[in-house]
């Protein structure tokens, strides 16, 4: 009857070990889950470079960037982000303890990355989180000024190419902003923008200086979309229907 007795600690203490071995582990599954959606939301066709893509990730919650390789997503094997995550699991006893990890992953960005793919586990570098400075702002686009000093066509007369581009180079443009120039059975069309990131809605200005009538505009944000048409040289000329 005494050696079941002598058994019994040593057996809930194996158990203990068991189940707090599983917690861990189920915690670091939960750290892991974190990465992987991480991932998921750094995916993406657009190109970016690799400042572009540690910066994203650095603003996800419950996701700390503490490396960074490769130049950019569409360059080799694209870029490679190391996060740090934190799981939490209980250990399932009368008097459950929470277990908390804080474990790494390496996230792969590129245009040949599986949608959900499983961050790989890597150690934790020993440098603090990095840090990212904001991105540049783009140029603001000159609509008052451009409407102010586009030159006016007479009436019953033809715009001027010519004097249409002077007042262009008077305005001294930001180097970042897309100028174009198209003369068209009388009327000339101006279109200025700024680079996107090809998703969202393109920032541009049109114009069109014809018999009588000088126009500046902004299209609407559903002609902005890319593969819309609306941020163009032609539809500063021939403008396009309103969307349905």
């Amino acid at each position: 009857m005494r050696r079941p007795l002598l058994l019994a600690p040593l057996l809930l203490f194996t158990v203990g070990c068991g189940v707090l071995q599983n917690s861990e582990g189920d915690a670091t599954d939960a750290a892991r889950e974190v990465a992987r959606k991480a991932g998921e939301r750094l995916d993406s066709q657009r190109p970016r470079t690799a400042e572009e893509v540690g910066r994203s990730a650095s603003g996800i919650d419950g996701v700390e960037v503490l490396e960074v390789t490769g130049t950019s997503t569409h360059e080799g094997d694209g870029v490679d982000v190391v996060v740090r995550t934190s799981g939490s699991a209980y250990s399932g006893w009368i008097d459950a303890e929470e277990v908390v990890v804080r474990r790494c992953f390496e996230i792969r960005v590129s245009p040949r990355t599986e949608w959900g793919e499983d961050p790989r586990d890597v150690d934790c570098p020993t440098n603090p989180p990095l840090t990212f400075a904001p991105p540049p702002a783009p140029p603001r686009l000159p609509y008052e000024e451009l409407r102010a000093g586009l030159p006016k066509a007479p009436k019953e007369g033809r715009a001027d190419e010519a004097e249409v581009r002077r007042a262009l180079a008077a305005l001294d443009l930001h180097p970042a902003i897309r100028t174009e120039v198209r003369a068209e059975g009388g009327r000339v069309g101006v279109h200025l923008s700024v680079p996107g990131n090809g998703f969202d809605p393109q920032d541009c200005v049109l114009a069109r200086v014809a018999s009588g009538r000088t126009e500046v505009w902004v299209p609407s944000r559903t002609q902005r979309m890319p593969g819309e048409g609306g941020c163009s040289v032609t539809n500063a000329l021939d403008t396009l229907p309103p969307p349905h």
